[in-house]
Formats: structure tokens, C-alpha cells, sequence
């Protein structure tokens, strides 16, 4: 039998504090408290699990579209054909044709070259894509920008003309079925011409020939 050693009075076995003076008793058993897991630790590995998943996806869908896209490189690689001669290259794949021999670029035009006018190098392309064919061309004049300009005015009297700080000049024209753009600017002392045509289904709502 345990008894209060402040009033003398006796304890059941393992009181912490006597029942009638309240001390407290040395040697009482300390009632053990179970901690339970955080609900908070739970909810955290869910939440690294979907993230991990979600990397993986990401990761996986990444790895098909390269190789998706690797396989169309090659394939369009192989139906693509480069030939060159001297500057001019010719590139034939399977979406259309790009050319830029100066003199196929000149005949192909279909806009009359200012007289005197020398084809720059290097500035010349025909390329025939998914039913629109371009060609463009730049050239450069020794004669005054006003002169040329007014030379092109004539050859199509119905396109818009735009001028732009009196020495840049925009014509446009839609003659013939093709959309002709041609812009005349200075250069180095020069005139630069760079005329351009676009021909095809949906350009001027007709198709060229």
C-alpha cells in the first residue's frame, strides 16, 4: 500500500497526486501518449507521386514526338534533291520546288525588266509549293527612282501605287491572274527594283495558268 508522504494518506497503486491533498506523488505512471502519423505526410507523398507521374508522361510523349519527327526529317530527306551549278541551285522535295537560275527567274517573271536594269546575284528565286508558284528578283538602275517608277506605272496603269517619303515607291497589280508587287527604293546611289509575282489558287481568286 502507497501513502501521501505530504498527508499520510494512502494511494491506490501508480496515483500520480494523492485524492485528498492534491500532492503530487513521486514514482506515479506517466501515461503514455501515442503519436499518430501526420495526415499532412500523407497528403505530401500523393501529392510527389502524381508530380513523378506527370513527369513521366511529359517525358515519354516528349521521347514519340522526336522520334515522330526524326522519321519525317529522314523521309523528306530522301525525296529532297539538291543540284548545283556554279550560283544557281535547284532543290526539289516533296512539297514544291525552289530554282534560283537567274535566267529561268527572268522568264518566269512575267513583269517586263527596266531597260538598262542588271539582276542582282544571289536575289533571284522560283519556287513552286503547294500549288503557289513565286518568283522574285531584285535589280538595280542606274536612272532615277521617279523614272522608273513612272516606267512601271505605265505597264500597269490599274495597280495602287503607294509612295513613301517621296523617294520609296509600292506598286501592286493584280493583271494577268498573278498578285505583282514591285518596290522601288534608293540604294547605295543606285535604284534597287525588286519585283515580285505570286500566282496560284486562292491569290487573286483565280488560278494562273
Amino acid at each position: 500500500m502507497a501513502y501521501c508522504n505530504s498527508c499520510g494518506t494512502s494511494l491506490e497503486a501508480g496515483a500520480r497526486f494523492c485524492p485528498k491533498c492534491g500532492a503530487s506523488q513521486p514514482g506515479g505512471s506517466a501515461v503514455s501518449v501515442s503519436s499518430a502519423p501526420a495526415a499532412g505526410s500523407t497528403q505530401s507523398n500523393n501529392s510527389l507521386k502524381v508530380v513523378l507521374i506527370i513527369v513521366a508522361v511529359v517525358v515519354v510523349l516528349g521521347a514519340v514526338a522526336i522520334g515522330t519527327l526524326t522519321l519525317v526529317g529522314l523521309r523528306i530527306a530522301r525525296r529532297t534533291h539538291v543540284t548545283q551549278n556554279g550560283d544557281n541551285v535547284r532543290v526539289q522535295g516533296p512539297f514544291g520546288t525552289i530554282n534560283t537560275n537567274s535566267s529561268e527567274v527572268a522568264r518566269d517573271l512575267g513583269v517586263e525588266i527596266y531597260p538598262g536594269a542588271r539582276m542582282l546575284k544571289n536575289n533571284a528565286a522560283n519556287v513552286q509549293i503547294a500549288g503557289v508558284h513565286t518568283v522574285a528578283a531584285d535589280f538595280e538602275s542606274d536612272d532615277p527612282i521617279n523614272k522608273v517608277a513612272d516606267f512601271y506605272r505605265a505597264k500597269f496603269p490599274n495597280a495602287n501605287v503607294n509612295v513613301s517619303n517621296q523617294d520609296h515607291y509600292t506598286i501592286v497589280s493584280t493583271d494577268n491572274k498573278n498578285l505583282i508587287t514591285i518596290n522601288i527604293e534608293p540604294q547605295g546611289g543606285k535604284t534597287l527594283i525588286h519585283v515580285a509575282s505570286v500566282g496560284g489558287k486562292d491569290v487573286t481568286g483565280n488560278s494562273s495558268d
